[in-house]
């Protein structure tokens, strides 16, 4: 009946069953294409052309970005909303109204973008690493505590993949230590915490608008906070200095500066790219939650543990762990390639930060031996070790991007399906 039928025809779970990989000469899974990324259109010309002809190109004066941060602030229940021109300069105008500074230790998780670690090496702290929680690619919030010293300043945790990392337990420790927290919501654009956008719970929360987030103006970024005298002190540094009772700020973070304004060309386009955005979150999730029902039931196949208090992803990563036993000893390399050959991209995601020569050559950087001396230096280096991180980078990880979840909910079925077939084939596939 199938072949008379035709396979299209063919329930959906017999499919995986009378298929063969494509990489053992089978048909691909999905032969369509990818949606594509940005999405874009009449809004975002209407807006950018706005701009144009106004002449009000740069922010001073004008009224483009403000408009952008008055919607963020709106859309994320945020009290404060800040344009900056990168994410990572949104972390790095926080660090600096925060004043951190030499012989300051901040803490963050092995399992991020470089970005968290540049901003805290611009400003000559000391990064402090605590291990993943390998379950959710979340920094573990349980090991924090027991890397606070009293040097520690700050905690940094991330929401990576655009998931909430353990926001309750985080909270709760900063307390105990009154400790501030930023939020590296970079990835997490409108994740939400028991009902509560994300970068809503810390002293402040940044944000990507880097060409693959999820909201996108090619580069960008965002800080919100419910602090007004944080806001101030934020903006103060991101505009040299200036502005927003500047002059009444303390000598530390009133005292240095830089230029990190967005322009009212990325504020045009991100205006516009806000009116897609609710549809576009509907249908990541949608996408994402039937995706991991199918994964699920696949032996070897982890989707990546959201937290109790996560009401909604971003999902700008789709993460998921792959165990190499349940598919006969097959190397991860060998699975993306399998899968590759289906017609499905993946990625095996982050390296071992804390095993980086960028980063453990720190140790011998000349400012920082004079700031802390050879001896804190080499006990620094010897705390890199995340287990837990390695094992997660080195053997499991995987990710989809987050323009794969804008696809149908029959492109989610042929992703199932084709690890269906590998899983299958493992031992064939492991000997090629």
């Amino acid at each position: 009946m199938g072949a008379a039928l035709g396979l299209s025809a063919v329930p959906y779970s017999m499919q995986s069953q009378t298929r063969k990989p494509a990489i053992l000469g089978g048909k691909r899974s999905f032969n369509g294409t990818w949606h594509g990324w940005p999405v874009f259109g009449t809004p975002e010309e209407q807006e950018l052309l706005k701009v144009l002809h106004s002449g009000q190109w740069c922010r001073l004066g004008s009224p483009t970005a403000p408009r952008f941060e008055d919607d963020f602030r709106k859309m994320t229940g945020s009290g404060h909303a800040l344009a900056t021109s990168s994410g990572t300069t949104a972390l790095y105008t926080m660090l600096g109204a925060l004043d951190i500074g030499p012989g300051d230790e901040v803490i963050l998780p092995p399992y991020t973008f470089i970005a968290t670690y540049n901003v805290i090496v611009q400003n000559y702290a000391l990064p402090i690493f605590v291990d993943t929680d390998i379950e959710s690619f979340q920094i573990d919030a349980t090991k924090i505590e027991a890397a606070i010293t009293p040097a520690t300043k700050v905690l940094m945790p991330v929401h990576i993949g655009g998931s909430p990392f353990d926001i309750d337990t985080v909270m709760k420790v900063a307390s105990k230590y009154n400790l501030p927290v930023i939020e590296d919501a970079c990835q997490a654009h409108f994740a939400e915490w028991k009902g509560k956008k994300v970068g809503n719970y810390g002293m402040g929360g940044a944000f990507s608008f880097q060409g693959s987030k999820n909201l996108n103006s090619g580069e960008g970024g965002a800080i919100i906070t419910n602090n007004k005298d944080f806001y101030n002190k934020c903006y103060s540094f991101h505009h040299q200095g200036q502005g927003s009772d500047a002059a009444s700020l303390e000598p530390g973070s009133g005292t240095r500066a830089s230029n990190l304004r967005l322009t009212e060309f990325q504020a045009a386009i991100l205006l516009a790219q806000m009116t897609r955005i609710p549809e576009q979150v509907e249908q990541r999730t949608e996408n994402a939650d039937y995706l991991t029902e199918m994964l699920s039931e696949i032996p070897g196949i982890k989707p990546a543990k959201l937290y109790k208090g996560t009401t909604r992803s971003a999902y700008h990563l789709y993460m998921f762990r792959y165990d190499k036993k349940a598919f006969a000893g097959m190397d991860r390399s060998k699975f993306i390639e399998a899968l590759s050959a289906e017609g499905i991209p993946c990625s095996m995601g982050y390296g071992t930060l804390t095993k980086d020569t960028y980063v453990k050559n720190l140790a011998q950087n000349k400012h920082y031996l004079q700031v802390y001396g050879e001896k804190r230096m080499k006990q620094w280096l010897e705390q890199l070790s995340c287990p837990m991180n390695d094992k997660l980078c080195e053997e499991e990880a995987l990710w989809f991007y987050q323009t794969m979840l804008l696809g149908s909910k029959s492109d989610m079925e042929m992703i199932a399906e084709a690890i269906k077939k590998i899983s299958r084939e493992a031992k064939a596939i492991s000997k090629l």
